[in-house]
């Protein structure tokens, strides 16, 4: 049997059959962190897929030195499937955006709701870059804590403090803006 080291050097060289044999002995670890990050089994097995290509396509970027072929595999596979979940959330943002063109408004666009959007826009802008990442991710992108840590590669619990923390530097600031904007600050927690 064959090395690690092995089938490395023989993949660097072009060899599909080693390529194969990466495949049988690290694919059902790949087909398993992507499906733990996408909770999909379809998908995982694409990004399974996906992941042996550019493994084959960019063999030449394998190091054994700075790491084992199964974590050089299951990075390239967290990078794949994150790129799934980005592409999903854009896909479900544009199919929103022509439902919502489609059917006729249920509220009237009002010049306070502009406001209000301009405002939370503002504010985001002002927090620090990744209590905003991560808010971003969990409203606009609609993504669970467990996929923001994946795609933002920050532990589970960093990811639900910057929440946290995040959603109460705006609720300050609102609680603040409350003067000047009155009631609708009730409002504009509702529409994040």
């Amino acid at each position: 049997m064959n090395s690690d080291d092995e089938l490395a050097e023989r993949l660097r060289d072009g060899d599909d059959k080693a390529l194969r044999m990466v495949y049988d002995r690290h694919g059902a670890a790949v087909l398993y962190l992507a499906q733990r990050l996408l909770g999909n089994r379809a998908d995982a097995e694409d990004v399974t897929q996906v992941t042996f290509v550019a493994a084959w396509t960019g063999r030449d970027s394998y190091d054994p030195q700075r790491g084992t072929m199964l974590g050089w595999l299951l990075g390239i596979a967290r990078r794949k499937a994150v790129d799934r979940m980005r592409t999903a959330a854009r896909d479900e943002r544009v199919a929103e955006t022509v439902r919502a063109q489609l059917a006729p408004p249920d509220e009237r666009e009002t010049p306070e709701r502009v406001v209000d959007r301009l405002v939370v826009a503002d504010e985001m802008d002002r927090l620090p870059e990744e209590q905003r990442r991560t808010l971003e991710l969990a409203f606009f992108d609609d993504l669970t804590h467990p996929q923001i840590a994946a795609v933002t590669g920050l532990p589970l619990g960093t990811v639900k403090s910057h929440i946290r923390r995040g959603m109460a530097n705006l609720r300050r600031r609102w609680e603040v803006d409350g003067a000047t904007f009155g009631s609708r600050s009730a409002g504009r927690t509702r529409a994040l």
